[in-house]
């Protein structure tokens, strides 16, 4: 680690040259790769400490040809040599519903990107997920989509779960209103089953809720215009990508700006310290209501042991207990997407 004695000898040293004090952490990225994916996964390529090992992806906002089309197109656009594998095409049980009235029959806010140069990898997104964690052991896993690949690969491969130092998953909305029904946050509510799957199998989950991503953490009318006075491709990106996205957010929920969650969970999987409030709760999701489908139910108070509990809760409680984050800084969280940017 990084020593305070050092840092007074080396005064002048800029954040890049402190940076390569740090030991590289290996990330691992399953998306279902729209316009808040793109930002996201543009700042975990741009991070100077992070070597992104795979990225995999799932059916989710758009169909899993165009999200795999989408993820090469943002590796190319940050110049990143990263293989990108092609992964599950539909939900473990339910019928494929995507959100293209939110991102644009695209994902990309429907602007016409050319295609990608490179291809996906032969190998399936789960078996790609499986190969990497064993063979970078104790990597991070990041997942901004439907939790369907990673399902199918703990089922696959249970020991995996071991290997995993940190999986900060974006989705639920944990104590609040969902974004595709009251209930539930799209990705969870996309393929509950495989949501439920990886809340209970024992991963040391970081879980990232839609919420945080709302109020302050939105771009509002002078972020968007900060950003594209950085005046780079990459902001530019940002920005037109989500275009189709900000009107959806405007109808929706009545805010004028650009949310972004998946860049939210990145930023904390990049910098957890960016979570101003923290809690350790059971966490389930709900699979056999339609009113309730997808539904993350935490377990605040943690009364889940309670005898009145106990037997609905017994699944739960065999795994271990979530990070659920409930608050953020805004102002740093901002920050570093500008920098990300740049």
């Amino acid at each position: 680690m990084f020593s305070p004695r050092l840092a007074r000898e080396i005064p002048r040293c800029t954040l890049p040259t402190l940076l390569c004090f740090r030991a590289m952490r290996t990330f691992l990225i399953d998306t279902d790769t729209a316009s808040d994916d793109a930002v996201a996964l543009i700042m975990a390529l741009r991070a100077p400490d992070v070597r992104v090992a795979a990225i995999t992806v799932v059916a989710g906002n758009v169909n899993v040809h165009q999200a795999t089309r989408n993820a090469l197109y943002t590796a190319e656009l940050c110049d990143a040599n990263v293989p990108v594998y092609f992964g599950a095409e539909r939900p473990l049980l339910r019928p494929y519903g995507d959100a293209t009235w939110f991102h644009g029959r695209d994902g990309l806010g429907d602007h016409n990107y050319p295609a990608p140069k490179q291809s996906a990898e032969a190998l399936p997104a789960v078996d790609a997920i499986i190969q990497t964690i064993e063979a970078n052991p104790g990597l991070v896993l990041v997942t901004l989509g439907p939790l369907t690949n990673v399902a199918l690969a703990i089922s696959k491969s249970p020991s995996i779960v071991g290997k995993v130092s940190r999986c900060v998953v974006m989705g639920g909305n944990p104590c609040c209103e969902g974004n595709v029904t009251p209930a539930a946050e799209y990705n969870f509510w996309v393929d509950p089953e495989a949501a439920q799957i990886v809340m209970r199998s024992g991963l040391p989950i970081e879980l990232v809720g839609w919420q945080l991503c709302r109020g302050e953490a939105v771009l509002g009318e002078k972020d968007i215009a900060h950003v594209l006075s950085l005046d780079t491709e990459l902001a530019r990106f940002a920005i037109e990508s989500n275009s189709h996205a900000r009107i959806a957010l405007k109808t929706q929920t009545g805010e004028d700006g650009i949310c972004l969650p998946d860049p939210v969970a990145m930023f904390i999987a990049l910098d957890p310290t960016i979570g101003t409030e923290w809690g350790e709760h059971y966490v389930e999701i709900e699979t056999q209501s339609e009113f309730g489908r997808g539904m993350s139910i935490v377990d605040r108070l943690n009364v889940a042991h309670d005898e009145r509990n106990r037997e609905v809760w017994a699944q739960a409680l065999k795994g271990r207990k979530a990070k659920v984050c409930w608050a953020i800084d805004n102002r740093k969280w901002k920050a570093a997407l500008y920098q990300a940017l740049r």
